[in-house]
């Protein structure tokens, strides 16, 4: 490189990464919601829930979370309804049984999901499913559910996240409020991805400009979700966003669009039990959803690769060449790097994981280009057997 585009290159890092570490709503800085000074004081009166867990194929962990569910300690009335989406594996039957083995069979309920309609992807389509069945058995029970509560089938709560949600939700005036679960970073994979999947995560969508009503950003985390009924009828409902493949950011985007006040907050006590155990299983899961985020575009594509170098790779090649781009490699690394520090302590990993985030840039980058050769070629959006990417032609 000449001096003249290096320090071009230089520039541009050090500017992206100054606007970043200083303008991009601190979304490194990791408050938990777990922490004693986050709690919400209690509200008057604790509402009826409806808990929503679509499952499709889960029998690894839906009694793990079932379990979990039903030990909420939460005091108002709340009910558990699991959707079977389809599954072979038994899933719907370890779910009753589950419910059978914690004695709330009275206030749990499994429904199997009618066939998959043209133009739904297959999660909302369950959830869906869950709410009409759900207004279904509120109807007998003459009850009227103020909240419902998503969450993924392979997630244990803790048995006081339903409790703090709804008063964090009620205190706050919330229609939406979401929280990031600890994702597992057990093997040597996750150690090296999956920080970064949160990191990115929250550099995408800072949660003060989520909280924040005259802020356009609107974002959720889909494996914990509580929502307002009120809030999801004023949309339309989830018709309103059927064909979404990263489900949750619509569905928070539709929420705010309609004058909704959101939040979103990380947890360590709600535990994501899926694991990954190959680099292959995690460029799946990024590339399932990658090119939907950059809309179906190639210019995107090729922008974001662009944004991709000059943040993550261009700060460790300046650091080879003259002085003054030097200078500007070193300020631009140790930006990153202390932006990065704060997730890789939220995972409890030593601070040396903080260093390999340009490696790891570029594997999000393949998983991003391998999302877009699977959308070209008619696969994309894979998951659970269906590609639920629109057609690219």
């Amino acid at each position: 490189m000449t001096f003249s585009f290096s320090a071009a290159v230089g520039l541009l890092s050090a500017a992206i990464w100054i606007y970043l570490f200083f303008f991009r709503g601190a979304f490194w800085r990791i408050h938990l919601f777990d922490d004693e000074q986050t709690q919400s004081p209690a509200p008057a009166n604790f509402p009826a829930v409806v808990v929503i867990v679509p499952a499709r194929n889960e029998a690894a962990t839906i009694a793990i979370t079932i379990a979990a569910l039903l030990k909420q300690d939460y005091p108002g009335p709340f009910h558990v309804v699991v959707v079977d989406d389809h599954s072979d594996d038994g899933t719907a039957d370890l779910a009753q049984r589950a419910a059978a083995e914690n004695g709330c069979a009275g206030r749990f309920a499994v429904c199997s999901a009618e066939p998959l309609p043209s133009g739904w992807t297959g999660k909302l389509w369950a959830l869906n499913e869950g709410i009409r069945n759900a207004s279904r058995d509120q109807q007998t029970r003459n009850e009227t559910a103020e909240f419902y509560w998503f969450t993924d089938a392979d997630v244990q709560h803790a048995p006081d996240t339903l409790r703090r949600l709804v008063s964090h939700a009620q205190t706050s005036k919330l229609d939406l409020t979401s929280l990031m679960v600890l994702l597992r970073a057990r093997t040597f994979p996750e150690k090296l991805l999956i920080p970064a999947f949160v990191y990115f995560f929250l550099q995408l969508y800072p949660p003060r400009w989520i909280a924040d009503p005259n802020s356009r950003t609107a974002g959720a985390a889909g494996g914990c979700l509580l929502i307002r009924g009120s809030a999801l009828q004023r949309i339309g409902g989830l018709a309103a966003i059927r064909d979404a493949l990263i489900d949750d950011c619509a569905l928070a985007r539709a929420v705010k669009t309609a004058g909704g006040r959101l939040s979103m907050g990380v947890t360590r006590s709600s535990v994501s039990l899926r694991d990954y155990q190959t680099f292959s299983e995690i460029r799946d899961m990024i590339a399932r959803t990658a090119f939907t985020q950059l809309r179906y575009s190639a210019p995107l594509l090729l922008l974001t690769l662009l944004a991709l170098f000059l943040t993550y790779l261009a700060p460790v090649a300046l650091l080879f060449a003259g002085t003054a781009p030097r200078a500007l490699g070193i300020i631009s690394c140790l930006l990153m790097v202390a932006s990065f520090l704060p997730t890789v302590r939220y995972y409890r990993l030593s601070p040396a994981w903080a260093l390999p985030l340009p490696v790891t840039a570029v594997f999000y980058a393949q998983a991003t280009v391998l999302s877009a050769v699977r959308f070209w070629l008619g696969h994309g959006g894979q998951w659970k057997g269906r590609a639920q990417a629109p057609s690219s032609s």
